[in-house]
């Protein structure tokens, strides 16, 4: 049941709006029985981000708490709403009539029963419903299991659909997760920082109906939507991004090594030091990546982004910056050995004609160690530069 202004109530139902006025009275309509009905002390708070139609007015007619968002995009809509909120817990869900706010109930149970977030999910893999026509194909099929994969192989969640935007948490959770992105990663931001901090999560199965609204069509756009999607899982997991591609970069590189060095023969192929030029390569790449994913989970960390990681943190703790210096130093130093002995071979020919084959089993991992020798010294300073920030 709505609450009196002055006094706390235990749920805030936020509703992001930009030009919803085909639908905003009806999701009002029905968060407020809700409320009543199942006697939840609560608030309606529409997030208005600009709406150019009657969606203001509608709110306050309906008896919801307008809350203006001057800075555009659905994040920073849902940031400003829940910004103001009073509850102890908060309720999201679009205005777009797609969400049945009567389930609102069982979001409260989860809450109550210990959750720091509790999903929605629409879709059958968790127990969910669509309804004919409230899901696109593409949406239903493609992109939302995609996504929804991603999160939960990438950040070891149990989700089953990670674009639900009708979820409910804890207030005082939510804002101590300190949230950056304003458009629509936004939720997904939220999913992500819950699975790294190992939050309590519940998942409620909800029935999706079809979009109510006329005068426009959906604010998402599938494609640019998308990629924004897995970019942003990309950019928020250094390893799936840096570390095992470039694992796997050098684990090729060492064998095409292995291969070329002795020239062996594959299938009946002759490996020589053309194989050494793209196996180094290989390396050079591999390691380039496995430097960028330490130096981005150290900047992530301590930045806040991520949670410390107790992993890197061991790591750090053995590779401290003259450890780095030492290895650089060694590489570097074996590198600049086995050119000064392909040298002595020039030198021994009076700089002329070379042993091909001999002379670029020299060189070819003399130039190699050396680049990741001085690779590593760079790396060395720049990882405690940022790591300064940690301590």
């Amino acid at each position: 049941m709505p609450t009196a202004p002055d006094a706390e109530p235990e749920l805030s139902l936020v509703l992001p709006c930009l030009n919803e006025a085909d639908t905003l009275a009806s999701c009002l309509e029905k968060a407020q029985k809700a409320l009543t009905l199942h006697g939840i002390s609560g608030e309606i708070i529409v997030a208005d981000n600009g709406s150019s139609d009657a969606s203001p007015e509608i709110a306050r007619r309906c008896g919801a708490r307008l809350v203006a968002v001057a800075e555009r995009g659905y994040g920073s809509a849902l940031a400003g709403g829940i910004a103001a909120a009073r509850g102890r817990y908060v309720l999201m869900g679009d205005a777009d009539d797609s969400y049945d706010f009567g389930e609102l109930p069982r979001f409260v149970a989860e809450l109550r029963a210990g959750a720091d977030l509790v999903q929605g999910c629409r879709l059958p893999a968790g127990g969910g419903r669509v309804l004919p026509g409230a899901m696109p194909f593409l949406h239903r099929w493609i992109g939302n299991p995609l996504v929804t994969a991603m999160l939960r192989r990438m950040f070891k969640s149990r989700l089953h659909d990670a674009y639900c935007g009708m979820r409910a948490f804890r207030t005082e959770f939510q804002r101590g997760l300190d949230q950056r992105c304003t458009g629509m990663e936004f939720a997904l931001e939220m999913l992500v920082k819950a699975a790294l901090r190992g939050a309590r999560v519940a998942e409620v199965p909800i029935t999706l109906h079809p979009d109510g609204r006329r005068s426009h069509g959906p604010h998402l756009r599938s494609f640019r939507d998308g990629w924004r999607s897995v970019r942003f899982f990309l950019m928020w997991s250094p390893r799936w991004l840096f570390l095992y591609p470039g694992f796997l970069l050098v684990a090729a590189g060492l064998l095409g090594y292995a291969l070329a060095l002795p020239g062996l023969a594959v299938f009946g192929a002759e490996l020589d030091a053309h194989t050494l030029l793209f196996a180094s390569l290989l390396v050079l790449m591999g390691y380039q990546s496995v430097l960028f994913a330490l130096l981005s989970k150290t900047f992530a960390t301590s930045e806040g982004l991520l949670p410390e990681d107790p992993r890197l943190t061991r790591l750090f703790e053995w590779l401290r910056l003259e450890t780095g210096l030492l290895l650089g130093g060694a590489a570097l130093a074996l590198g600049a050995l086995l050119l000064a002995l392909a040298l002595g071979d020039w030198r021994d020919a009076n700089f002329g004609d070379l042993d091909y084959a001999r002379t670029m089993r020299l060189v070819i991992p003399g130039v190699t160690l050396a680049a990741l020798g001085f690779q590593t010294v760079l790396w060395s300073f720049f990882v405690s530069i940022l790591g300064m920030g940690r301590r």
